[in-house]
């Protein structure tokens, strides 16, 4: 790589964010509610999901759980999506919908579908037709690379290189986003100034939607962000952890501050250099 500026990370869960502005996009638009059931864009789901609305899933109160209540699934390995889907269907709620907070990337990859379905496209095709490109997010894009240039390799903690996770239908969605730190920062300023998407859109994304029973820090939970106060200043943030990657993006809206740390390997804790925004 020539220039370490040009070099592109796998954003892991900070990729959420994309997913929640596709969602929002669509609602915008009309074509989607936020009361909107899962189920009236994926076929198959279970009785007990039929409270499970978008609204739900976005902030992680629908009762799916995390990855390890998924054993079944290997994140490295691909599988077809329907058979993805199908097993997401196999495994009871951790609690009814709307009853609790528990933090869903599987939610987020719901997610990922219904902007398919409903925008009639591939979803990192609607991502870069409808977020990265009008954005001029030129570094950014979803899902397997290919033959991309300038992309970083995950390492363990001791500098080993370690495997990706499958990204086109495991991670889509929930982690599947790679970018560099220029277009990161560009993503979160126009977030904040509104120039992706109109109000009340926007203050919905990145305002607390639910109590997530955090700290002070990170006390709520908006669509694909955290949100909450640090220094006594408000801010919207969120890690990100794929196998060799980690990920870090947050904003002091009010102080005008911005920080990002992308890093390929497991040795990096970005989170704890969050007090270089209240300095």
């Amino acid at each position: 790589m020539d220039d370490a500026t040009e070099t592109r990370y796998q954003l892991a869960s900070v990729s959420k964010q994309f997913t929640a502005a596709a969602v929002l996009l669509l609602v915008q638009r009309g074509t989607l509610t936020l009361d909107d059931p899962v189920g009236r864009w994926i076929g198959g789901c279970p009785d007990e999901w039929r409270g499970v609305t978008l609204h739900h899933l976005l902030t992680h109160t629908s009762g799916l759980g995390h990855w390890d209540d998924y054993p079944m699934i290997d994140l490295a390995g691909r599988i077809e999506p329907g058979e993805l889907l199908e097993t997401f269907h196999t495994v009871p709620l951790r609690c009814s919908p709307g009853a609790g907070w528990s933090y869903s990337s599987p939610a987020y990859v719901l997610l990922a579908h219904v902007v398919e379905r409903a925008g009639d496209t591939p979803y990192r095709t609607f991502l870069a037709d409808r977020v990265f490109g009008p954005l001029g997010l030129t570094a950014t894009f979803a899902g397997a690379p290919g033959t991309r240039p300038n992309l970083a390799r995950g390492h363990d903690a001791a500098g080993a290189p370690l495997p990706t996770w499958e990204l086109d239908v495991v991670g889509m969605g929930a982690g599947d986003v790679w970018s560099t730190a220029a277009d990161v920062l560009m993503w979160l300023d126009a977030l904040q100034d509104g120039l992706l998407l109109n109000e009340p859109y926007r203050t919905l994304m990145l305002t607390q939607r639910v109590r997530t029973g955090g700290g002070a820090d990170a006390s709520g939970y908006g669509f694909g962000v955290y949100v909450g106060e640090a220094g006594g200043r408000r801010w919207w943030h969120h890690t990100g952890h794929n196998a060799g990657f980690k990920a870090f993006a947050g904003s002091f809206p009010e102080r005008d501050r911005r920080i990002v740390v992308l890093s390929n390997t497991e040795a990096t804790d970005a989170a704890t250099l969050r007090p270089l925004l209240l300095d």
